[in-house]
């Protein structure tokens, strides 16, 4: 059991852990919480139709770290495993987390720090992305918010700060700092807010629920800051192992996606601009670039060409793929 769980019975954070793309990251992800993590907490996994090894070691590790585990014979949408978990968070405070991120020591203490300084009602860590750990920035802060052009048409107005960049040049710059948006990799949220703006929008199935979420806590007088001294890192596929390939086609579907751009739209009165209409035309970029076009590299033994690859890609593999996916997000949908 956790060391923290013994010493303190009253813990004032609950850490809520759920899938978001895959579960081969599982056991890397929840070990780097236990080792990384001092305070004090509760911990609530939600797991959505892991496979069986990965069941296993969960039901194995709830027993021995004294952890609460809510499983469900489905594939879940994110928000729909977060309410899961929300619903049984008794503290003052709360982080979402999803099961493919790996924290540094000190994480929460910065977190939590941050919000009890200033007030904050959602506070974002810095996060990073990719292998090695913790050196690529992912995000570090944002906007998120909705705007009015000259024409009187309401816009989402969307950018995250410094991805991309090499945290070793640009640590010394971030400093804790007021901001419009953080994401759902990892994220601090005072419980309280939930009294005022409900649960998270489950009809939001895949994407931009942050933004959501970050406009709702606005709109609602609350606060949204960034704390570069708690440092996480979430680790994409690479390459798909094959346990991770249905939860991975249906996370990012075609269908999921158009449903949560429409109900974004909708629910915040948007245009539909050159923001979503490039969100149209890429759709299923994620599933191209992971699925398939490692299938292309093997193909073509590893020689790039670029007309043969398109030529692969859109003549051959993507209609294909389409297809299965269509298929996969149906039968999802008729399990209700």
């Amino acid at each position: 059991m956790n060391d923290s769980t013994v010493t303190s019975p009253t813990p004032n954070v609950t850490l809520v852990v759920s899938p978001r793309e895959r579960f081969s990251y599982t056991q890397e992800s929840l070990e780097s919480i236990y080792a990384h993590t001092t305070l004090p907490f509760r911990l609530i996994y939600v797991d959505g139709n892991s496979p069986a090894p990965v069941q296993r070691y969960l039901q194995t590790a709830a027993q021995d770290r004294g952890f609460t585990l809510i499983r469900r014979d489905r594939y879940l949408y994110p928000n729909q495993a977060r309410n899961l978990g929300l619903s049984q968070v008794t503290t003052p405070y709360v982080v979402f987390i999803d099961n493919d991120v790996i924290v540094t020591p000190g994480w929460l203490e910065a977190l939590l720090d941050c919000a009890q300084d200033t007030g904050a009602t959602v506070v974002g860590p810095l996060m990073c992305q990719y292998l090695p750990l913790h050196e690529i920035i992912h995000f570090a802060g944002g906007e998120s918010r909705v705007i009015t052009d000259v024409n009187g048409r309401r816009r989402l107005r969307e950018k995250m700060y410094r991805q991309g960049q090499k945290v070793v040049e640009v640590r010394s710059k971030l400093q804790r700092t007021p901001t419009e948006l953080s994401e759902f990799h990892c994220v601090l949220v005072r419980t309280e807010i939930f009294d005022i703006i409900g649960k998270f929008d489950e009809t939001l199935l895949n994407t931009k629920e942050h933004l959501d979420f970050c406009m709702t806590v606005a709109e609602a007088g609350g606060t949204v800051y960034f704390e570069p001294d708690s440092v996480a890192t979430y680790v994409p596929i690479a390459p798909l192992h094959r346990m991770d390939l249905h939860l991975y086609m249906l996370r990012w579907s075609d269908a999921w996606e158009l449903a949560s751009l429409s109900r974004l739209r909708e629910k915040w009165n948007l245009a539909e601009d050159s923001y979503f209409k490039q969100k149209y035309k890429a759709l299923g970029w994620r599933r191209r670039n992971t699925i398939l076009m490692p299938i292309i590299q093997r193909l073509t033994l590893g020689v790039r060409h670029d007309v043969l690859d398109k030529l692969l890609m859109y003549g051959l593999l993507a209609p294909m793929e389409k297809l299965l996916n269509r298929y996969l997000t149906h039968q999802h949908a008729k399990q209700g």
